[in-house]
C-alpha cells in the first residue's frame, strides 16, 4: 500500500519512521510520501493562506497550492483522497478495515481555519473525524489513519493479533499480564497459569463482555 500525506509540516511525521511502521516501510510493505505543500504554491512568498472572505477569525488555506500538490502526486486519481476535517464521518475500526483494502490513500491535512471549500468539492472523496473535538491540524489525524491501516497490511504484524483485540468483535479487549506473577502485591489471575486454554479463553471472553458493558455499552448494543 501507498500511503501519500500532503501537509504544510512535513517534520511533523518524523515518528512514521520508528517502530512496527518504520519497520513496515523499511521493508517494503508500505510507502509513506510526504509531500509539503508549500512546495506547489505559485506564490513567490511560499504563501499558503489567506483571509477568508466574510470576515472571521484566523486564515483558510488557499486553493491553488493544494490542488497542485495533489494532481503532482495522484494525477490519475488512483487514491482514495481523505481530508482529515472534524465535519467528515468518525473514525472507527470497520473503517481501518475498509480503508486496508485500498491499494492508495491519499490524506490531505488542514490547518489554521481549514480549506478553501473548493478543493474538497474538486478534489476530496471523503472527510473524516477522528472525533468530537478540534486539534490545530489534520497531521495527528493523518497519522493515527495511517497507523491504524497499516497494522492490517499482510506481515505488518501477528493476524491474529487483529482478531483479539478492541473493537474487533464489537468488544473491549480483556487484560494483559506478563511477568513476574505479583507485582506490589497484586497476583496475576489463577486462570492464565492453569494451563487450561479453554478457562483462559472463557476468562477472557468475560473480562471483554464486563468491561465492555461497564465502558462501552453502546458497542454491545450495537453489535
Amino acid at each position: 500500500m501507498r500511503i501519500d500525506i500532503l501537509t504544510l509540516f512535513p517534520d511533523m511525521f518524523a515518528p512514521l519512521k520508528e517502530s512496527v511502521i518504520g519497520r513496515a516501510v523499511n521493508s517494503g510493505k508500505l510507502e509513506i510520501v510526504i509531500t509539503d505543500i508549500r512546495e506547489y504554491t505559485a506564490d513567490k512568498h511560499r504563501k499558503c493562506d489567506d483571509t477568508p472572505f466574510g470576515g472571521g477569525a484566523g486564515m483558510v488555506m488557499t486553493a491553488q497550492p493544494i490542488a497542485s500538490a495533489i494532481n503532482a502526486v495522484d494525477p490519475d486519481h488512483k487514491a482514495r483522497r481523505i481530508f482529515m476535517s472534524p465535519k467528515g464521518r468518525t473514525f472507527n475500526q470497520k473503517i481501518v478495515t475498509e480503508l486496508s483494502k485500498e491499494e492508495r490513500l491519499l490524506l490531505l491535512c488542514g490547518h489554521y481555519e481549514g480549506v478553501d471549500q473548493r478543493v474538497i468539492d474538486l478534489f476530496i472523496d471523503e472527510e473524516i473525524s477522528l472525533g468530537d473535538f478540534v486539534l490545530t491540524g489534520g497531521e495527528i489525524p493523518a497519522m493515527a489513519i495511517t497507523d491504524a491501516v497499516a497494522r492490517y497490511i499482510d506481515g505488518v504484524i501477528n493476524k491474529d493479533s487483529l482478531l483479539q483485540e478492541s473493537f474487533s468483535d464489537g468488544t473491549l479487549e480483556y487484560p494483559q499480564y506478563t511477568k513476574p506473577q505479583e507485582f506490589m502485591g497484586i497476583k496475576v489471575p489463577d486462570v492464565l497459569i492453569s494451563g487450561n486454554h479453554g478457562e483462559v479463553d472463557k476468562w477472557r471472553k468475560e473480562q471483554s463482555e464486563k468491561i465492555t458493558k461497564e465502558r462501552r455499552p453502546d458497542l454491545s448494543e450495537n453489535k
